[in-house]
């Protein structure tokens, strides 16, 4: 006859860690995100991002599979956008600039921003004329298409499935 009760063992004889062969520490969000920005801090040398530092942290995380690992390669790649960000000028014209004009821009950015920003010239009709510089969360807008709509909020035209209400 089968018993219907089955063998189990003792509940304080084991661990759930040498069950699973892993750390069962639990990691909170905040923690993640504490572990991230050391992570991102030990990427740095001379205040810029080492790319094979990056790639041994990410591979060293990836292979520890720890509880929560992928939270925190996702808080650290955000520091590594943020980052990225902060070291990268976009600059968008109406039209083509010419070279001169996109060194003497380079050099005034570089002058504000400090040496070992990129620069990332793109053509963008829709602005009418002027010029549109993102650096990180800056934005310096001096373009046409800006200065309408700040004159048209001014006056209080708001639009309508792309039609002016006042008409």
């Amino acid at each position: 006859m089968i018993s219907s009760v089955w063998p189990r063992k003792p509940a304080s004889s084991w661990q759930p860690s040498e069950r699973r062969g892993i750390d069962v520490e639990m990691t909170t969000p905040k923690q993640a995100k504490r572990d991230a920005k050391q992570l991102f801090r030990l990427c740095l040398v001379n205040g810029r991002v080492d790319e094979g530092r990056v790639r041994q942290v990410v591979q060293s995380v990836l292979q520890s599979r720890r509880r929560g690992y992928l939270a925190l390669l996702g808080y650290f790649q955000r520091l590594l956008r943020l980052d990225h960000a902060q070291h990268t000028a976009e600059i968008e014209s109406a039209v083509p600039l010419p070279t001169d004009l996109r060194a003497r821009v380079q050099a005034g950015i570089e002058d504000v921003y400090g040496p070992g920003i990129s620069a990332l010239f793109v053509d963008n009709p829709a602005l009418i004329g002027g010029m549109r510089i993102q650096i990180g969360s800056d934005v310096y807008d001096g373009s046409v298409r800006s200065g309408l709509a700040a004159l048209e909020k001014s006056f209080g035209i708001t639009s309508t499935n792309g039609r002016n209400a006042l008409t």
